[in-house]
């Protein structure tokens, strides 16, 4: 059985980025979006006990037997990880995500040049959105240490765990993880209004009391970065106000229509010779945006982000489009992540 330090060591070694340990199967990595074997040896449940008491340590193994699953973060063989462990039938899986010791400069992200301005505003909401392992942390790990390295502010994180440690420049940083630090995000987040804070990032706005105490802080001068677990920014804004009962939607539509700056919506797209492509949309909230989220309309707001070119806005299928043009991905891959295959078709040559 290879330790869990052999097994970091090789993928950060091949460019993997999570790892996967399962009783019955070879320990697997992924590497350029796909999954591959690590070693031909077969992982006995035995070992996947194993596992689960190194990654875990004692207190949070016991944790894992009671509650069945457990998330964790820990360095091996000079790494960071992240660590969710979860019990399947019977027996502890782990899914292990390799993190960057580096936070990357934002503007070496491929990123569009209107969110390195993100970092100058003051107050209001800015999501990152995409799926799990679209790259959410790193724009947000970037973003929240270009302020770090421009701006005298105290910026307060709340995650699950914590993934990049940032070492403080002009700011005060204090990184606190939910379950160790505090009991929830929307426990942690609403502690964070009195600890006097210019910027607060909160790990994931996953149900309404979050969101609510999101909402305040951005009316209240503060600036919240938030990630949500959607497709485009017209989910986004439907996904936040859906979580809130039908009598409440309205007046959250308003508060988000003043409050909501901009949604960056994140792709990881196969690129020609192996790889991957950030392929990104791209949301400032205008006048006329504003008035699509108040008066509920969001099917339109993927037209008022494709003739927002002027401000630095892009759909995600803009974006396929300048990939294919630029020649780094494919046509047929540009169609697979598309939302209107027949724009990419027609554009993307």
């Amino acid at each position: 059985m290879m330790t869990v330090d052999e097994l970091v060591a090789k993928a950060k070694q091949d460019g993997g980025s999570d790892i996967h340990l399962i009783a019955g199967l070879p320990p697997k990595y992924r590497v350029s979006g796909g999954l591959e074997d690590m070693s031909p040896e077969v992982i006995s449940e035995e070992d996947a006990f194993q596992y689960a008491k190194v990654l875990g340590g004692e207190e949070g193994f016991e944790t894992l037997m009671k509650v069945g699953e457990l998330d964790a973060a820990g360095t091996f063989a000079g790494n960071r990880c992240r660590i969710h462990i979860f019990k399947q039938q019977g027996v502890p899986s782990v899914a292990l995500r390799l993190l960057s010791e580096h936070i990357p400069d934002l503007g070496g992200l491929g990123l569009p040049p209107a969110v390195m301005e993100l970092v100058n505003l003051h107050k209001g909401i800015v999501l990152v959105t995409g799926e799990t392992g679209s790259g959410k942390s790193t724009t947000l790990a970037a973003l929240i240490d270009k302020i770090n390295h421009t701006h005298k502010s105290h910026i307060v994180t709340l995650e699950d765990p914590v993934e990049y440690i940032y070492k403080p420049d002009l700011c005060a940083i204090n990184q606190r993880e939910v379950g160790k630090d505090t009991a929830s995000f929307s426990e942690g987040l609403r502690a964070s209004l009195r600890e006097d804070p210019n910027v607060i990032l909160i790990g994931e706005m996953r149900d309404k009391d979050t969101i609510e105490t999101a909402i305040t802080a951005a009316e209240t001068g503060h600036l919240v970065f938030g990630t949500l677990h959607t497709g485009s920014a017209s989910d986004s804004i439907d996904r936040m106000v859906q979580v809130f009962p039908e009598g409440l939607q309205n007046q959250i539509r308003l508060q988000l229509s003043m409050c909501l700056v901009a949604v960056i919506t994140q792709q990881l797209v196969p690129k020609k010779g192996g790889g991957r492509s950030l392929a990104v949309e791209y949301m400032q909230v205008t006048d006329a945006i504003r008035n699509l989220i108040r008066s509920g309309n969001t099917p339109q707001i993927a037209n008022a982000v494709a003739t927002s070119a002027a401000i630095g806005g892009q759909t995600m299928d803009q974006a396929l489009v300048r990939l294919v043009r630029s020649g780094d991905i494919t046509k047929e891959t540009a169609l697979s992540y598309a939302h209107d295959e027949a724009y990419v078709k027609k554009n993307a040559i």
